[in-house]
Formats: structure tokens, C-alpha cells, sequence
């Protein structure tokens, strides 16, 4: 899960060494040829920082920067120049460049300026979503629900957004029933407008009429000043009663007055006090269960159970699970200013073998551990002990310096008759015969092409198809991997390795 990095130049040279130069380190790259091209592929939201060359036939690099940024204004842009005029520096900055360098530039130079421009877009997109969170405009957009089963619950949400239908949004702890909330509100006509949150399940007894309703001066013991409850906080806006199914069932009669009249008691008030709040509603019990146990009033379940939507657990959605570490690595670096790239295949496989039964909750806190505690650009399995701990039968990657020796200390072709053997959820593991030899029958070296043929096809299975892992490992541009699949006819290979 390595970053995209969009290589743009009409030099097919300077594209292959830049191309060479990026990968290197790890990144993914696309590349074209133009500036129209540059503007179709800079569109697609997997690209995460544009290297663009100025001076091109057709679409120039300026024109094609104007266009990327009406489209993309937090895509960070890299503009290469093979001269430094002041003043084309100073035009490429005004419209929106993040940084630049003259050609022909060093590897490091490079290097600097891409994970320069990734921290700072990083930043800029974790204040953007903090920007929205306040002021109540976060939207299903701005949400990580690209799996099949996330789809009726944004389809039923956008629906629910468009009117004033109380809505009660059902599923397990920690499957982002509050982020539902906070969508349904930004999409409604209520955007911009408070949208107020209350744990029910955290409030002492003793306090809920209190926090809920609010009370005036006076009215009981220590009630030295007047307090507006949640509700009249809300006023206008949206009030999200987390944990419903917590309240106590007098506090249940008060609610399903406010609900109906459109006005609250505050306590020791002697007037009610009309207000306008849209109510969404959310728990993890079953409250029809409750309600036959006599442990939630009846008519508040049906005031409360309009428009329900049920939120899948994490299990349920583990195509998300890329996307969601993604989202958590970058909010986590721009917090804690750390400098995490992404994660390894591997590991990423590991966490779609979990099942997450404190879902996505669970998910970011293992993230959040895990970046705080890397020293590498790409988390790996061992950056999540508990995860592995949880699962014992899930094979454990050959580590880097895990090469057998001779007994003078020289690296000999890497025997893998150790590795475990080839699994359900881990298609890169390699079978437990394979080896890469050195020797051929006869006792003799094996010619340097068949070596580096059976080294390629290993690191094709070891890494399960991830073309751009494979080249990190073997330390070769991604342009000279394939190059030599071609050579050794080993292109249909990653399909069967993926598979």
C-alpha cells in the first residue's frame, strides 16, 4: 500500500531515471508523456503526489497545473524545470506548486522533495477534516465505505439526509455508527449547524435529566447557576443520542416528549421550551429484546425505529481495510509526526485474516500503536504482536537478513525448505520445496540468468503479485522488473501468484 507518485515528462530518458530513482525507494509510479495525459491520471484519487515537467509539446506543465488544481487542490505538485528562472519558479508557486527542482536532480533531492510535499498534504487533508467535523459539514464523501456492504447504508442515509425522519442507526461497538451521524447531518439541510453528541451509557443516573434537558438557577441543590442541556444545545442542528438503550426508563417518558411536542422541561423551568433538533438515535443492543424484557418503553422504540440502518461490522467489509489503514497512517503521521509510508503486503493480508471484534474502532487503535512504535517507511506483521498473536497459523515472512550462510560467512542461494507452506489467506506464501539454487545436478553453478529467473519467480510468490514490493526487494525499478519478466516469460506469473 505504497504511495502513487505521477512521473510527467515528454523526455522518455528522463521518465525511465526518475521512474528508476522513485521505486527505488519504495513508491509506486505512474507515468505520461503530456500534460493531457497528466491531467486524465492526476483525476484518479490512488495518485498522491505529481512530478510534472514544465516545458512540453501540447499541454504545457503550467496549463496542466491550472487544470490538476481546479480538479485536485490538495494533490501536491512537483514541478521540474531544466532551467531556474526566477520567474518561472515564482509563476509555477503562484499557481499552486508545492516544490520544484532543476533537472537533472539527485536521487535524495528527489527523494526530500516527494516526502516533503506527502507530510504537508497530509497535514493540509487532516486539517481539512478536522475543519469539517467542527462546523458540521463532514459528508459520506469525506467517509472510508467503499465496500459492497457500505453501499445501502450510504444509499439509506443520503435518503434520511433529506428529511427530518428521526433515525436510528443500529450496529456493533465501534463500526462508526457516530461517523454515520455526522454524514447524515452534513448532507442534510442542518449542515454547517451544531451537531451535538451524548454518550448515554456515560452519564451518571443522578445526572441525565439534568445534561439532557438542562435545569434553571436554583433548582435543586448545587444548581448555582443556570445550564442548557444537550437539546437546547442543539438548537437547530442535530442531536446524536449514542448508546440509546442505556437510559433509564424514566428519563425514557421525558424523551419521548421532547420527541413528539418539539420542547423540553428543563428542570425547576415553569414553562416548556420549544425547539427545533433533528434526532438520530444509535445502539448496539437489540431493542425489541429490551422492550420485551420491559427494560425500554414500546413507544419510544417505534418514535425512535422510523428510518433504521443497520451498519455492517468490520468483518463484513474487509475490503475496506486497506483504505481504512490508509486514512488512519496519514491522520496518525500528521499527529504524531511520524513519517509511515504505508504497510507491507503481508501484514496487510494478516489484518484481513482478523476479525475484528471490536471492528474499526479496534482497527485504528492497533494502526495507531503500530505507527507510533515503526521504525520502517512500511509497517509490518511484527508491528502488530497482538494481531499475530491471535493468529498462530498465519506464516510468518522470511526477514530480510534471513539468507543461509557458508561457513566462511558468504551469502549461498537462499534455501527456502523452511518457509510454510502455501495457505488459505496467504497467497504469497511460497510452497515449502521451493529453493532458489545455486548449484545445478552435476554439481556445477548454474548460469547467472537461470539464478535471477528463479529469484524473480520466488519474490513474485513471496509477495503475492505486488509488483511494486517485488522491485523494492530485488532493489530494481519496477520498468527493469518488467522488462526481465518479458525476458524470462514469467508475465503470466503474477496472475497465478495473486490468485
Amino acid at each position: 500500500m505504497s504511495k502513487t507518485v505521477l512521473i510527467v515528462d515528454d523526455d522518455p530518458s528522463q521518465r525511465r531515471l526518475l521512474q528508476a530513482a522513485v521505486e527505488r525507494q519504495g513508491f509506486a509510479t505512474r507515468s505520461a508523456e503530456d500534460g493531457a495525459q497528466a491531467i486524465a491520471q492526476a483525476l484518479d484519487p490512488a495518485v498522491d503526489v505529481v512530478l510534472l515537467d514544465l516545458i512540453m509539446p501540447g499541454v504545457s506543465g503550467m496549463e496542466a497545473l491550472a487544470a490538476i488544481r481546479t480538479k485536485r487542490d490538495d494533490l501536491p505538485i512537483i514541478v521540474l524545470t531544466a532551467s531556474g528562472g526566477i520567474d518561472t519558479v515564482v509563476k509555477a508557486m503562484q499557481a499552486g506548486a508545492s516544490d520544484f527542482f532543476v533537472k537533472p536532480a539527485s536521487p535524495e533531492r528527489v527523494l526530500v522533495s516527494i516526502r516533503n510535499a506527502l507530510k504537508v498534504g497530509e497535514l493540509s487533508g487532516e486539517v481539512k477534516r478536522l475543519k469539517k467535523k467542527a462546523t458540521g459539514t463532514f459528508t459520506f464523501i469525506d467517509m472510508v465505505a467503499g465496500a459492497f456492504a457500505m453501499r445501502q447504508v450510504i444509499r439509506l442515509g443520503q435518503r434520511a439526509a433529506a428529511s427530518n425522519i428521526p433515525v436510528l442507526i443500529l450496529g456493533e461497538s465501534g463500526v462508526g455508527k457516530e461517523v454515520i451521524a455526522r454524514a447524515i447531518h452534513g448532507e442534510s439541510e442542518r449542515s454547517g449547524r451544531p451537531i451535538i453528541t451524548v454518550n448515554c451509557g456515560a452519564i451518571p443516573e443522578n445526572l441525565v435529566e439534568s445534561i439532557l434537558f438542562g435545569h434553571e438557577k436554583g433548582a435543586f441543590t448545587g444548581a448555582h447557576e443556570r445550564h442548557l442541556g444537550k437539546f437546547q444545545e442543539a438548537a437547530g442542528g442535530t442531536l446524536f443520542l449514542d448508546e440509546v438503550g442505556e437510559l433509564p426508563l424514566d428519563m425514557q417518558v421525558k424523551l419521548l416528549r421532547a420527541l413528539q411536542e418539539g420542547e423540553v422541561d428543563p428542570i425547576g423551568s415553569k414553562r416548556p421550551i420549544k425547539l427545533d433538533v433533528r434526532m438520530i438515535a444509535a445502539t448496539n443492543k437489540d431493542l425489541a429484546k429490551l422492550v420485551a424484557e420491559g427494560r425500554f418503553r414500546e413507544d419510544l422504540y417505534y418514535r425512535l425505529n422510523v428510518f433504521p440502518i443497520d451498519v455492517p461490522p468490520l468483518r463484513d467489509r474487509m475490503e475496506d481495510i486497506q483504505d481504512l489503514v490508509k486514512h488512519f497512517v496519514t491522520r496518525i503521521n500528521a499527529e504524531e509526526g511520524k513519517c509511515v509510508l504505508g504497510i507491507s503486503p503481508h501484514a496487510l493480508m494478516m489484518l484481513q485474516k482478523f476479525d475484528w471484534p471490536g471492528n474499526v474502532r479496534q482497527l485504528e487503535n492497533a494502526v495507531f500503536r503500530a505507527v507510533v512504535l515503526s521504525d520502517g517507511d512500511f509497517l509490518q506483521p511484527e508491528d502488530f504482536p497482538h494481531i499475530q498473536m491471535a493468529l498462530p497459523h498465519f506464516p510468518v515472512q522470511s526477514g530480510e537478513n534471513d539468507a543461509p550462510k557458508t561457513s566462511q560467512g558468504a551469502p549461498i542461494g537462499l534455501d527456502l525448505a523452511n518457509m510454510p507452506a502455501k495457505g488459505d489467506g496467504l497467497a504469497a506464501a511460497l510452497d515449502h520445496t521451493s529453493s532458489v539454487a545455486i548449484f545445478d545436478p552435476a554439481g556445477h553453478l548454474r548460469t547467472l540468468e537461470q539464478i535471477e529467473r528463479d529469484l524473480i519467480e520466488c519474490a513474485i510468490d513471496l509477495y503475492a503479485g505486488h509488483m511494486t514490493e517485488v522491485a523494492r526487494r530485488l532493489g530494481i525499478g519496477r520498468s527493469t522488473l518488467y522488462r526481465k519478466l518479458k525476458e524470462y516469460d514469467l508475465v503470466e506469473h503474477i496472475t497465478q501468484a495473486a490468485g
